[in-house]
């Protein structure tokens, strides 16, 4: 299966760049499952349903969210009928949505997508990893889903890395999101799961973490907030990882970054080009 994940797309510059090229990668690269990461796709700060469905009608085949997954407050109401949008599987008993579900993929099959998030540095939720563990408990890869995609949203690196290494083997892909700076440390781990600490955004790279640079330096600078944050507006880059699994067992067989547009060096997985 070949699987695109693309990183955190922000504000209207990231959707630009998704409608653009998106649709063409999945013709190009003959895409089995698209999943996008949009928490911060709605002015920086979470989604609202007409950019979910913008970014299905691109292609995605599974959108999911983060720490600002209720910025935009509907959507705690539209959540429940956009079954392809997922906010953190370790919210609350009670929280709207659901975060994890079975998305059938452009070619047929059944890819399990999973999104959590991480707690140091964030907001206390439950234990990401007793949830995770229940979550692939219940669903195996290979017998019961063909690809398994956990989006594991965090602050701190170290937890991104274990939560990795304890999934290795029971999942296609773990990706780390949340810091919008892209890592170079794709792999695929001993037991064939493929892993980058953080995929980065999709969003202008001119900027502070996406948003316009003014207000972030003058909080660093000055500690006393002048105006809310925006994103910034220039030439986006899309970010993503790109992995191909073994039907046979939902595991990865090669892994690669992918950097297209926007002030980035470019990447591209050459065994697609």
């Amino acid at each position: 299966m070949r699987i695109l994940f693309v990183g955190d797309v922000v504000g209207r510059s990231g959707r630009t760049i998704v409608n653009e090229i998106l649709p063409g990668l999945i013709r190009k690269w003959r895409l089995d499952l698209v999943v996008v990461n949009g928490e911060n796709a709605a002015g920086g700060f979470g989604i609202t349903e007409p950019i979910y469905n913008e970014l299905i009608d691109a292609g995605a085949d599974a959108v999911t969210l983060g720490n600002h997954a209720w910025d935009q407050r509907e959507a705690l109401v539209f959540i429940e009928r956009a079954p392809r949008l997922l906010r953190p599987v370790n919210y609350p008993k009670g929280t709207p949505g659901r975060g994890a579900a079975m998305i059938g993929t452009k070619n047929g099959k059944r890819a399990l997508i999973i999104n959590a998030m991480g707690r140091i540095f964030m907001d206390a939720l439950d234990d990401p990893f007793a949830i995770i563990d229940r979550e692939l408990g219940a669903c195996a890869l290979a017998r019961d889903a063909d690809a398994i995609v956990i989006d594991f949203h965090c602050e701190a690196t170290s937890e991104k890395q274990a939560m990795a290494y304890f999934c290795d083997g029971r999942a296609s892909v773990v990706v780390g999101t949340h810091t919008h700076a892209p890592t170079a440390d794709h792999r695929i781990l001993p037991a064939r799961t493929a892993f980058v600490s953080d995929v980065g955004m999709t969003g202008d790279f001119d900027s502070v973490i996406g948003m316009q640079k003014d207000e972030p330096l003058n909080r660093f600078l000055r500690k006393i907030p002048a105006n809310k944050f925006e994103p910034a507006a220039g030439a986006a880059t899309l970010c993503a990882l790109a992995v191909e699994t073994d039907d046979s067992t939902g595991l990865a067989e090669r892994v690669a970054a992918v950097r297209l547009g926007g002030i980035l060096e470019e990447a591209r997985p050459a065994f697609w080009e």
